[in-house]
């Protein structure tokens, strides 16, 4: 679980960095501050995020499920608004920072062989 999270940080900070680089509206001060945003995903994750999607299953069905992209989005802007060094400038911003984050995520997990349900 501990190297889960440390790999959940290295694809935070590494899709952060690269939104930086380009200037997407995405900003990180360092790895430390990677790895609490990390938790708090992952917490955000575990815990708000199945709620949400029992609550707006109606939508998520007139959407054939695309509301969920919504739901993940809003988990990485909220996550910007919690962690000090951590800036989401836009949902626009959060929705291209949760795809380069998932894009990390596995290249890293399958670096290291860590399964995702552990």
């Amino acid at each position: 679980m501990i190297a889960k999270y440390l790999a959940s940080g290295l694809a935070v900070y590494a899709g952060a960095w690269l939104m930086d680089y380009f200037n997407w509206g995405v900003s990180i001060d360092n790895y430390w501050t990677a790895l609490i945003a990390a938790i708090i995903i992952g917490f955000l994750n575990a815990i708000v995020k199945p709620i949400l999607t029992i609550l707006t299953i109606p939508v998520t069905i007139l959407t054939f499920g695309l509301f969920l992209i919504f739901i993940n989005t809003l988990m990485f802007y909220w996550t910007g608004s919690l962690v000090d060094g951590f800036d989401v400038q836009s949902m626009w911003a959060a929705l291209g920072f949760s795809i380069f984050y998932s894009i990390a995520q596995g290249f890293i997990f399958d670096a290291f062989g860590i399964k995702e349900n552990n």
